[in-house]
């Protein structure tokens, strides 16, 4: 067995960590537990770390439990956040529950016979026929509120918003979690509960009320929030979250995410969203200080983690797309773009539009008037004949040129490309 603990102190991914942690999961294998709420239908890049982390506890050994909170996610979390969160209805959160499954199968061992393969539970089963009355009578009694009220997440939220203050429907949540550790901890043997720093208040009135319930002995282990080296959130873009869902962020995208990552970032992601071994991220670390230009940290950080969430087909999909504005691409690689990918390369580029009716177009009339890539026919001729004007990719050399129906891509659009760093999309409508 490998030291688990060993493994994620060199990866900078352990926050706090009760003491005797360590020494139990040297013991044997161990089971422990990861906890998500389906607030949504895909996992976004900050759900990563303790993915990463329950990923990492089944490559040592154990047996990893992914806890998907159907019971939860219907109240929501009060750690972090500003606000109370809109309440789920059953068939959304067994809709969001399905598809988290298929995306954490990416990561963990769910089905082979491994006597540590992974297991998805999901707490809506041991939480939809406890009746209130024996919840608060069986669970309640045994954590006072002097207790939850000292927790960070109560406190914090309390203060931050004096004005609306919690809800009862909120404070219980921690309660519920608690539960949650207890009913694994007698029912699957979990021992260890995951997590974000965030949640360590959470996790440790777990293992309180396993103390108090059945003298039981538990623990935990949280990872550090993931920062950016300027002090701003980590996985935030203008367009929102970084999702795992290729239908919400494209493949493309995802790739583009990880490969634009500062240099002091990556050297930090690298041990934490990868599986590469010590001395080969140390090794790698050294190249890239030698060379920063080359950007290779960034390369493999994002070649690891998008075949690991996307596949090898996708990655070089990515790849591909990534070489259509900074190098020698092809119409035939441009033409194999899905409209998504192909949008998201050139995102920002002007756009003109012309209805296909006015095809076929002489390619002098179609870039200088009926578009404005160029302000004027004269130097529209002009690039031509030296040889920097390309349709889709391919140069035109030939001032008679004629743009026509079969320059389409996608049934609507046609890449204009003027100089070599100057893209323009045209719509045909």
């Amino acid at each position: 067995m490998k030291n688990f603990v060993e493994e994620l102190t060199w990866r900078g991914m352990i926050q706090d960590i009760m003491p005797g942690t360590e020494e139990k999961l040297m013991e044997g294998p161990q089971s422990a537990y990861v906890g998500i709420d389906p607030t949504a239908d895909s996992l976004h890049i900050g759900h990563l770390v303790s993915v990463m982390i329950l990923k990492h506890f089944q490559n040592c050994g154990h047996k990893p439990y992914a806890l998907v909170g159907g019971a939860t996610g219907m109240i929501g979390d009060p750690s972090m956040k500003s606000a109370e969160r809109n309440l789920l209805d059953e068939e959304t959160l067994n809709h969001n529950v399905a598809c988290l499954k298929a995306q954490l199968g990416r990561f963990l061992d769910f089905d082979s016979d491994a006597p540590n393969k992974a297991e998805l539970v999901n707490n809506y089963d041991w939480m939809k026929d406890y009746s209130f009355i024996n919840f608060i009578r069986d669970i309640g009694k045994h954590i006072t509120v002097n207790y939850m009220m000292a927790k960070d997440s109560v406190k914090k939220r309390l203060s931050r918003d004096s004005s609306e203050g919690m809800s009862f429907t909120e404070f219980s949540y921690q309660l519920m979690q608690g539960y949650d550790f207890y009913w694994l901890w007698k029912h699957k043997g979990c021992i260890l509960q995951l997590g974000g720093s965030d949640q360590w208040g959470n996790i440790t009135t777990g293992t309180e009320l396993i103390r108090r319930m059945d003298g039981g002995e538990a623990f935990a282990l949280t990872c550090p929030l993931i920062r950016k080296a300027d002090g701003t959130k980590f996985g935030k873009t203008e367009k929102g979250n970084i999702w795992l869902d290729a239908e919400r962020t494209s493949p493309y995208e995802f790739y583009q995410f990880w490969l634009n990552v500062a240099d002091e970032d990556a050297e930090r992601y690298i041990k934490i969203f990868t599986m590469l071994d010590r001395e080969t991220i140390e090794s790698l670390i050294e190249e890239h200080r030698q060379d920063p230009g080359q950007r290779k940290l960034q390369k493999v950080l994002a070649k690891e983690i998008t075949i690991m969430v996307h596949g090898q087909a996708e990655y070089d999909n990515a790849v591909a797309a990534s070489s259509m504005l900074f190098g020698n691409s092809t119409s035939e690689a441009l033409r194999k773009l899905d409209e998504k990918t192909f949008l998201a390369v050139f995102a920002g580029v002007p756009t003109f539009e012309v209805k296909k009716a006015e095809l076929p177009c002489g390619i002098i009339d179609f870039l200088a008037d009926k578009t404005q890539v160029f302000p004027s026919k004269g130097e529209c001729r002009k690039m031509i004949q030296g040889g920097g004007v390309s349709i889709n990719k391919d140069k035109i050399a030939d001032i008679a040129y004629e743009v026509s129906e079969k320059d389409i891509i996608d049934g609507k659009y046609i890449l204009a490309q003027k100089g070599k760093k100057n893209y323009f999309i045209i719509n045909v409508i």
